[in-house]
């Protein structure tokens, strides 16, 4: 599958913006945003619990217990930070989801991996790209490509990601 590139991402977040419902536009802004920014698995996305949650001046610390190149359960934590747009930034927008939401605890996204993916497929069908090229890896595709393409170091974006071999990035 194609991954999201950053005018793709912005196109998204425009029909979203495009939403009647603040509730749910503050949660599917949350969380493209947070799924790109952090390079996340869909499987980490939905696992996020609010405890796992640490906002600092910087953006936000979401430590991951579990994925799947870390089946010993060490976990790690990944650092988003403030963007200097705010129109895309994921930290307002997890901000802002959590806020609307009344979240004090547990899973911030109350929804299946394949949840993400149908998310993702609908928000790029009407922001007219093809969703049949695009999937939940989208997000995780498209953070670490857009990095490399901005001249991030490979260790850098494997650091982000979690994957373990230069060759899984």
């Amino acid at each position: 599958k194609k991954p999201l590139l950053i005018n793709d991402l912005k196109s998204i977040v425009h029909v979203i913006d495009n939403d009647k419902n603040e509730k749910r536009k503050a949660k599917n802004r949350a969380l493209i945003l947070i799924g790109f920014a952090g390079g996340f698995r869909r499987s980490e996305l939905v696992a996020i619990l609010f405890e796992d949650i640490d906002f600092v001046p910087e953006g936000v610390k979401i430590f991951i217990k579990r994925s799947k190149t870390d089946q010993s359960g060490e976990g790690m934590t990944k650092g988003i930070p403030y963007f200097s747009n705010s129109d895309y930034c994921p930290v307002i927008s997890l901000k802002n989801w959590l806020e609307k939401s009344e979240i004090k605890s547990g899973k911030i996204f109350d929804m299946s991996d394949k949840s993400v993916a149908l998310t993702i497929k609908k928000y790029t069908a009407i922001a007219g790209l093809d969703s049949n090229k695009y999937s939940g890896h989208s997000l995780r595709s498209g953070f670490a490509t857009s990095a490399a393409e901005l001249g991030a170091e490979e260790r850098s974006i494997m650091a982000m990601t979690g994957h373990k071999t230069s060759q899984m990035v």
